[in-house]
């Protein structure tokens, strides 16, 4: 099984100076080859692939501005244009939007494969440098891995961070138990199960807001193009990396948690995508990581030998009632409580929802049955009559 391991490391003034100047490259490398893919397709209607932005790159780097390419390793910079290629087709496939352009201040990364690092005594050595990374080994890797592919990352707000990808074989299933779960996300209770419980949302951003703004509002008093503004931005920075990290140490605990202590777990297939686009709501959608949460808990269960399934997003999992199945036509957002018109049980919201969602989704495992009340209009209007051969 494929593992990813993340340390910081604090490179030598030797060192740094050479990352900078690869991500540099690997930086501007992409963005010359996405403005003439964009140039090319526009203008002539032509479609660029990586073969022949590779040739490009050939030929670039025997050109005299761009000498200088050949001062870094050429595998960051391949490995740059193998993921504008991989861009190009998420954005035609429909997955994400059209690739943007690197910008300097946001960091940068640069991917090494096996040709351009050395493995040895547990260290790391780079294409053209002679030292180790001096890498705070936090966590060991297991003996006899070796690693695939090792990623240099540095953030906005300064770090240095190396990503060491290995076939882990310590990764082993977990011993199977008779228990699975319904989980409902929300924002007052981050998630609601369907033995009872809620975990209460600790709105990391919310507790940070005004550190945030504080910093924003001083890296707009400064001049553009300044030094100070460069620190301004920094220190904008450091407070998003103290959000990021406090609130992937809470999910990472919370789902651990989870896919230990259950075989199963049935959870919803939300287009959180759509659900941001609703203003009021946005931040406190996106401070949840809804999505983060649902996408560790994909990856721990297929470590680990648990299952998880996804039910349907149109599912009335709160309009439903849990005790006799009545749907009652409209459900506000403050309301927390309902009762039943039909059998008279007294509902809380979220429960009842992650009650329902864990019913559904044993529905769909054990017997294949469709999870909405009625078929969508989408696919009525999809489907198509076979007419009988005469």
């Amino acid at each position: 099984m494929e593992k990813a391991y993340r340390y910081r490391f604090y490179p030598t003034a030797e060192q740094e100076n050479l990352l900078r100047r690869t991500m540099g490259c690997a930086r501007l490398v992409y963005n010359k080859a996405l403005a003439f893919r964009t140039e090319s397709w526009y203008e002539r209607q032509e479609r660029v692939g990586y073969r022949e932005t590779s040739s490009m790159l050939t030929n670039w780097k025997k050109e005299e501005e761009l000498d200088f390419l050949n001062e870094v390793s050429c595998v960051p910079l391949q490995q740059g244009l193998r993921h504008l290629q991989t861009a190009f087709t998420n954005f035609f496939g429909g997955r994400a939007k059209y690739p943007n352009f690197k910008k300097k201040h946001n960091g940068g990364s640069a991917e090494f494969t096996k040709s351009a690092f050395r493995w040895k005594n547990g260290q790391v050595f780079l294409a053209k440098c002679n030292e180790p990374l001096p890498i705070r080994w936090s966590k060991q890797i297991p003996v006899g891995c070796i690693p695939s592919t090792i990623t240099v990352k540095l953030t906005p707000a300064g770090r240095w961070y190396v990503s060491i990808v290995v076939d882990d074989y310590t990764i082993k299933p977990l011993p199977k138990i008779d228990k699975t779960i319904g989980l409902d996300v929300g924002i007052s209770s981050l998630i609601a199960t369907s033995d009872g419980n809620k975990i209460v949302n600790p709105k990391h951003f919310k507790k940070l807001r005004k550190k945030l703004k504080r910093k924003q509002k001083a890296l707009a008093r400064k001049q553009k193009g300044s030094n100070n503004r460069g620190k301004a931005r920094v220190q904008v920075a450091k407070v998003h990396a103290q959000i990021a990290d406090v609130r992937k140490d809470f999910l990472h605990k919370l789902t651990t948690q989870l896919v230990r202590e259950n075989q199963t777990i049935v959870v919803e297939d939300l287009a959180i995508k759509n659900m941001v686009k609703n203003h009021k709501l946005a931040i406190a959608i996106s401070d949840a990581s809804w999505g983060e949460l649902i996408r560790q808990l994909s990856y721990k269960c297929q470590w680990y030998g648990r299952d998880i399934l996804k039910i349907d997003r149109w599912f009335p999992s709160s309009k439903r009632c849990g005790n006799c199945g009545q749907i009652v036509d409209k459900l506000l957002l403050n309301i927390r409580e309902w009762k039943c018109p039909k059998c008279g049980t007294k509902h809380d919201r979220d429960i009842n929802a992650a009650k329902n969602i864990l019913a559904a989704g044993l529905a769909v495992s054990v017997c294949g049955a469709t999870i909405r009340p009625q078929e969508s209009k989408s696919r009525k209007a999809g489907a198509t009559k076979q007419k009988p051969n005469r």
